[in-house]
């Protein structure tokens, strides 16, 4: 997961910080960092923090030629 997939992820779901930091167990200050690319988490945290999006409904595109992205799963299906 990349930083910039973590904020789009959360825009998509109208998190805050302090809200995904929550729901992923990990400090704001640890989630704060990794989005503004000042430090990679340990994988644990990284790990936290995906689970808990990928919870929410984010589904994550690998890169395929046209860069890493996100996309909220379908709730109706």
């Amino acid at each position: 997961m990349y930083p910039a997939q973590c904020r789009a992820a959360r825009a998509l779901l109208e998190w805050t910080q302090p809200h995904l930091a929550n729901e992923a167990g990990v400090s704001p200050s640890t989630l704060r960092d990794f989005e503004s690319g000042k430090r990679k988490p340990i994988a644990n945290n990284v790990n936290a923090i995906r689970a808990a999006l990928e919870g929410a409904g984010i589904i994550f595109i690998d890169q395929n030629g046209n860069g890493p992205g996100v996309r909220l799963r379908d709730r109706q299906g």
